[in-house]
């Protein structure tokens, strides 16, 4: 099970998240923000900044001093986006989005990771902590980091994929709760739950579609671009293939619920049916008591039987074997 990401990290409000510049000799060398604003980056033959989008000096940096034109920091900085890979000057714009496991916050709420790519730099930046980037920071502090800036990115978009497969599976495991829980007599079924979790469905699937297109679009302009070795795109393809198969779990999941919807609602509809079948009944058997009790209650002269001693049951017996007759028909009738 995944574990959500403290509290604490969600808090930070520091420019830089982490930073590691790459010699040419293959050392990696963690980078502070002093660093990063010195102009000490210029000594690495590449680097890696994962930054806080929410932070204005980040901000400020990314628009002053990244060296990156108005159209890629707008494209970073844009407060909506979806996943999409642009191929822009000498890199990649990528944005992508990975599953919401911070500690108290909704699953389906996806995050996005918005990336800088191109030979010498990779900068990427996100609103709220992104397990998966702390996945592959972990590979670079083990010294399993790839080789190049294609590498990494190729490494984010496997880690974030990773991170989605076992909560739709979870989605999986609750659609068949659910289908359990229909076929048990003694278990109710509340159509909120279903509804819930056909929401959480959809509006994951809502980003996992696009996030397939970016991958596969990435894949076809990587090919030319020289950022990527033929590893990075085998990674990328992968990546792409898992995502497709993760939206088509997430279809079958959401087929599932609307049927399981569809039958719950059959079933208190039979229930209801089966419910005015038994009054629709009794009415029928009431009412010719009703009617003769009534007819014999109105105060007037006349009435038989007002004077003899026997009329009252005379009348009981009577109204008793009208019932036990209507009763009869019924069962002829096979209405019960």
């Amino acid at each position: 099970m995944v574990t959500p990401l403290p509290a604490s990290i969600d808090a930070m409000t520091a420019p830089l998240v982490f930073g590691y510049g790459f010699a040419a000799d293959g050392t990696v060398s963690p980078l502070s923000w002093a660093d990063v604003t010195s102009g000490r980056l210029k000594e690495f033959s590449r680097h890696w900044l994962h930054l806080n989008r929410r932070s204005p000096e980040a901000q400020t940096w990314l628009t002053r001093q990244s060296g990156l034109d108005r159209i890629a920091t707008e494209a970073l900085l844009q407060e909506d986006t979806r996943p999409r890979s642009t191929r822009h000057g000498p890199g990649f714009l990528i944005n992508l989005r990975g599953m919401n496991l911070n500690e108290g916050e909704a699953l389906e709420d996806m995050l996005a990771l918005r990336m800088w790519a191109s030979e010498t730099a990779l900068i990427s930046l996100r609103a709220k902590p992104i397990q998966a980037t702390r996945d592959i920071e972990a590979k670079v502090k083990a010294g399993n980091a790839p080789s190049t800036t294609g590498g990494l990115v190729a490494a984010l978009a496997d880690a974030l994929t990773d991170r989605m497969e076992p909560e739709v599976s979870r989605f999986d495991e609750q659609a068949d709760q659910f289908e359990d829980d229909l076929l048990d007599p003694g278990t109710r079924l509340p159509r909120s739950k279903l509804s819930e979790l056909r929401r959480r469905v959809l509006q994951v699937r809502r980003y996992i579609l696009p996030q397939r297109e970016a991958l596969a679009q990435l894949v076809r302009e990587g090919t030319q671009s020289g950022l990527f070795s033929d590893h990075d795109l085998l990674f990328l393809r992968e990546s792409a293939d898992r995502v497709t198969r993760l939206a088509e779990e997430l279809d079958t999941i959401r087929d599932r619920c609307t049927v399981l919807q569809e039958q719950v609602i059959e079933e208190r509809a039979e229930v209801m049916n089966q419910r005015l079948f038994v009054l629709s009944i009794l009415s029928a058997v009431f009412l010719p008591i009703s009617f003769v009790t009534g007819l014999f209650g109105v105060n007037v002269g006349g009435m038989p039987g007002v004077d003899s001693a026997g009329a009252f049951a005379i009348l009981v017996t009577s109204l008793a074997v009208a019932t036990l007759v209507m009763l009869a028909i019924f069962r002829w009738r096979r209405w019960i």
